[in-house]
């Protein structure tokens, strides 16, 4: 197993560094580099010229528009932007609900869906999480009931991750109480602005709303829009949320985190502190440890041998690493690290003619990462699966 980047794949990264140097909004790699707030307008910004390039997914095979790059290739890829300070893309459409349309969806809604999802146009909202159904998803209730050429939808969602912002939604529904939960559950595509839908959202420890419920009150979806055959969705699901934890894992962004964890505590004096150090250290090889892991991942897959069933164990660690990365940077800061106010950071009440302006958002990165080690399954399931899957 040969870990080492061949010379055509260093010139790959190469040719992607200097493209996304050329092309990467200098106003929004300043806002990811200092943890500061991203809009809308900023994700869309950034996602459509991703888009106009033909590179919003970069997962995806050639023959549904994609670029049709390797394993090692879309990591090399990753992780140029993540270096760059580019936002996170997020995974909602080009990550998650289309490779499930590839795999499992008609060419109708392969043709309607898939062009919308690679230019940026569209963004998309998952719908699985529900008061009560978090990590055991197959107790979920919303009902979708087949009505002639429709479904009638009723039920709730929630922790619903940027739904604000939702033009259409991917869905699991219940269609059927017979049987095993598992067997009853169908995966619906519904459009947001549809009558019945109302979002409302749900305000963090840090002050945002990055997540929110979703109530959906008789809402009329169209057949046509239920993803392969009815009662077979926990399939459909189970594939997304490989996708799913595999990017929760992240190791690019936690080694451009790394740094930014040395920034901050050569700013505040403490990067001397041999104790601190050696977490810093520690953390450091941990994310090492990781890169390795998606590294024999990707080697596996390109010589076209079985790759290993480690996605959650990628989850695990990569969502573990963050928290540690999140605290560290709050005890480098100290008072400094206190939970900031977002309208008096805008208007410039907080720079650094003021305070510590690249430690003002740590509050809200150390609340906000507290979710990492729940969503996409508990670490506690995840432990369970890899050890019923990978240890036998």
């Amino acid at each position: 197993m040969d870990l080492n980047f061949t010379a055509e794949e260093l010139a790959f990264r190469a040719e992607i560094r200097s493209w996304v140097a050329q092309n990467l909004p200098q106003d929004i790699s300043h806002k990811v580099h200092n943890a500061l707030r991203l809009s809308r307008d900023d994700h869309q910004r950034w996602a459509q010229i991703l888009g106009a390039k033909g590179w919003l997914g970069w997962n995806w095979p050639k023959a549904f528009g994609g670029p049709g790059w390797n394993a090692v290739e879309r990591h090399l890829f990753e992780e140029e932007l993540a270096l760059a300070g580019a936002p996170r893309v997020i995974p909602f459409g080009p990550v998650m609900v289309a490779p499930v349309i590839m795999a499992f969806g008609s060419p109708e809604q392969q043709q309607r869906f898939l062009p919308g999802i690679a230019s940026g146009q569209v963004w998309w909202s998952q719908g699985y999480s529900e008061p009560g159904s978090g990590s055991d998803l197959a107790s979920l209730k919303t009902r979708a009931e087949s009505v002639g050429d429709h479904y009638i939808v009723t039920g709730q969602k929630t922790w619903t991750t940027l739904a604000q912002h939702g033009d259409w939604i991917f869905c699991l529904v219940r269609t059927s109480n017979e049987g095993k939960p598992q067997t009853g559950i169908s995966f619906l595509l519904i459009d947001m602005k549809s009558p019945g839908v109302t979002v409302r959202p749900i305000v963090l420890l840090d002050g945002e709303a990055e997540v929110n419920e979703v109530w959906f009150d008789g809402v009329k979806v169209p057949a046509e829009n239920l993803v392969g055959e009815e009662n077979k969705g926990w399939t459909y699901a189970k594939y997304l949320l490989a996708h799913e934890r595999t990017n929760i894992a992240d190791v690019n962004r936690a080694k451009r985190e790394l740094e930014r964890l040395k920034r901050i505590a050569k700013a505040e004096g403490v990067y001397e502190d041999q104790r601190f150090r050696d977490q810093i250290a520690q953390l450091e090889v941990d994310i090492v440890a990781l890169e390795m892991m998606v590294l024999r991942v990707l080697s596996a897959e390109k010589s076209g041998k079985q790759s290993l069933d480690v996605a959650g164990l990628l989850k695990i660690r990569g969502s573990e690493i963050q928290q540690r990365y999140s605290e560290l940077m709050m005890q480098a800061a100290g008072p400094y690290a206190t939970p900031f106010v977002s309208d008096a950071m805008e208007a410039g009440w907080q720079g650094d003619h003021i305070g510590a302006a690249h430690c003002a958002p740590l509050a809200s990165t150390y609340f906000n990462m507290r979710k990492t080690t729940i969503y996409g399954g508990s670490n506690e399931v995840q432990r369970n699966i890899v050890a019923q899957t990978v240890l036998g």
